[in-house]
């Protein structure tokens, strides 16, 4: 019974579910995400080599997108060549169950029952 009012508690509006996928429309958002759980903290460059297809151009569009959400921060490091690196903070990391979901029904449209128990195992 207990479970049951919990996960009423959770549920959302559609416009507040319109919201939050809003956060994350975009071709690359959900990859940059994938990539800074992969990694906590990535540089800029690093992120471009993990997602090639993406430009520099929107790359940096779709990760100041996400930083001004609040899903992503950035740290400018005062040098020469400029450094900036991504982490997720901490709205960011809440997104770690979606983002598993996500996989195993990407997988599983492939039949790839193998990598979905290696999914549930790594996160």
């Amino acid at each position: 019974m207990a479970k049951t009012s919990q996960s009423a508690s959770q549920t959302c509006s559609t416009a507040e579910l319109e919201d939050a996928l809003k956060v994350l429309e975009g071709r690359w958002k959900v990859l940059i995400i994938f990539h800074l759980f992969r990694a906590p903290v990535l540089r800029f460059s690093e992120l471009r080599r993990a997602i090639p297809g993406a430009s520099q151009k929107m790359l940096i569009q779709q990760l100041r997108d996400l930083e001004g959400n609040g899903v992503v921060v950035r740290k400018v490091y005062p040098e020469v060549p400029p450094k900036v690196e991504y982490a997720l903070t901490e709205e960011g990391l809440a997104l770690r169950p979606a983002l598993v979901a996500l996989q195993l029904w990407a997988a599983s449209r492939k039949g790839n029952s193998s990598a979905n128990e290696h999914l549930r195992s790594q996160f």
